[in-house]
């Protein structure tokens, strides 16, 4: 693994992205007469723009309700040639399963590109909020010459908390490393806490570098970093409709564009996997009533798929994630999850272990209990990041998966979400 430093700027980390955020009422309407733009509410509309054009890649959503903005950035960076110069952004609502969804995508598309004096095909468009609402577009209207003006190279804490719904923490990380003799940063924002079993990426993730990479390797780059990190995160086994991780590559840093698979690529791509492995843990960490962050580590599998679907089966049992809520060393219940998992492996060789920063305990050793300690148990679960550690010992491969435990609190606040 290459060095890297982990920096400040998140979104704004890269040279050349400027960004900011507002509130604008997109749920509870525009601000009065009397009342700033930058309110004491919650922003709930973010902007980012680069100050060249840059190469763009993305994954979205693998659920057959996609919501309208994926739809129209899609078609936009097929018509750009996946160049990208802005994104536009709101909470609040998702703008999906409405008859005038696109409509309304491509006119934020539209009025950012009216702002900014960039082609309307150069906007990344996306929403996330509550589905099924018409998405009110005067509050867009009366926001985005605001944002524009007020876009700053300091303006990632504005963005980030723009795009929190049910979040009860900004999600942000960037790093620096060097490639191409070039000192190079990426950073990114992300947004999520319900509603969270990506197939693709995972909520709203916005990711930034001044690090020159052609469009063809930065999606290989960001669809084999997202198999390993989004895509091993679980809060509710519920997929989102509005799934997007975009990856913006200004190129400013100056070092010679990667084209290749070569050793710069392979620097990129652990630059990239810091940056979104910490966003998936902050996402996990911060699910819904969560009180809990639940790592689970496969080894010793005989591939990565294998690895990867045992600990995702792992982290998404709602028994095993009420054990964990009730700190009940009830090891069965991830035992049975390991065997209904969809891969092939031999359950009479599974070891399970659990861990955290109180001490680690085997429960489990060739498919059967061990005796342990119910006292020393306790004490490992009372903790609030738990390791669940299994080896299938039929291989050499390992993959981690991350989520939290269900709580009380995740019913009252999806009892109640529209409100």
């Amino acid at each position: 693994m290459e060095n890297f430093e982990t920096i400040n700027g998140g979104i704004c980390a890269a040279k050349g992205f400027k960004a900011s955020g507002l509130y604008c009422g997109i749920k509870h309407g525009l601000p009065d007469g009397n009342e700033s733009p930058i309110s004491n509410k919650k922003n709930d509309i973010a902007m980012i723009f680069a100050d060249v054009e840059c190469n763009a890649a993305g994954v979205y959503t693998s659920n057959k309700v996609k919501g309208a903005p994926i739809v129209v950035t899609k078609k936009n960076l097929a018509k750009s040639g996946g160049k990208a110069r802005a994104v536009i952004v709101n909470s609040g609502n998702a703008n999906t399963c409405n008859a005038d969804g696109e409509e309304k995508a491509l006119e934020m598309c539209r009025l950012t590109a009216e702002a900014l004096n960039i082609p309307a095909e150069q906007v990344i468009v996306a929403s996330t909020g509550v589905i099924g609402l018409t998405l009110p577009i005067e509050p867009i209207k009366y926001a985005v010459p605001l944002l524009a003006e007020k876009l700053s190279y300091e303006g990632n804490t504005e963005a980030a908390t723009a795009i929190m719904t049910t979040d009860t923490v900004k999600k942000e990380y960037a790093v620096k490393f060097v490639a191409g003799g070039k000192e190079c940063h990426l950073g990114g924002m992300a947004k999520g806490s319900g509603m969270i079993h990506p197939n693709m990426a995972t909520t709203l993730n916005f990711i930034t570098t001044d690090c020159a990479v052609s469009p063809e390797m930065l999606q290989k780059a960001l669809s084999e970093i997202v198999k390993i990190t989004y895509n091993c995160l679980s809060v509710d086994g519920d997929q989102s409709t509005n799934d997007t991780c975009m990856l913006i590559a200004s190129g400013l840093a100056g070092n010679t564009e990667i084209t290749t698979e070569n050793d710069d690529f392979q620097i990129f791509k652990n630059a990239l996997y810091q940056v979104m492995k910490n966003l998936t843990i902050m996402l996990a960490k911060d699910g819904e009533g969560a009180t809990k962050l639940i790592t689970c580590v496969c080894s010793s599998a005989p591939d990565l798929d294998t690895a990867i679907i045992v600990a995702k089966s792992v982290i998404r049992s709602p028994l095993f994630k009420c054990a964990m809520f009730g700190e009940d060393a009830n090891w069965g219940r991830i035992l049975c999850a390991v065997g209904y998992a969809e891969a092939d492996f031999d359950i009479n060789k599974v070891d399970v272990d659990i861990a955290s920063r109180s001490g680690k305990l085997a429960v489990c050793r060739n498919g059967a209990g061990v005796d342990f300690s119910e006292e020393k148990a306790e004490e490992i679960l009372k903790e609030d990041e738990i390791e669940i550690l299994i080896g299938l010992n039929s291989g050499e491969v390992s993959a981690t998966a991350w989520g939290c435990d269900l709580t009380y609190d995740y019913v009252k606040i999806n009892g109640d979400y529209r409100s």
